[in-house]
């Protein structure tokens, strides 16, 4: 990933709805991952729908800096594919 907010965010801006996998640290030993779209871009954040199964969509939004300091990481699915 890139190495300021800036470039984050405009990396981030540029892939609005492609599909995501979101990988957090939800603990000291548990990690959450959350499949979704990149929905929107904010000035200091940026939101994901995720569907939650049953036809239920959340929204779950992330700072940039969270990418900055490695709390979470985001992988395109499409580059998943690719490989």
């Amino acid at each position: 990933m890139a190495k300021s907010i800036l470039e984050i965010k405009q990396e981030l801006e540029g892939r609005v709805g492609q599909r995501v996998l979101v990988t957090a640290q939800a603990g000291r030993k548990r990690v959450a991952k959350h499949h979704g779209v990149l929905s929107k871009t904010y000035p200091a954040i940026f939101v994901v729908h995720v569907n939650e199964g049953q036809g239920q969509i959340s929204r779950i939004s992330y700072s940039y800096t969270d990418l900055l300091t490695q709390n979470i990481s985001i992988d395109f699915e499409d580059e998943e594919a690719q490989a």
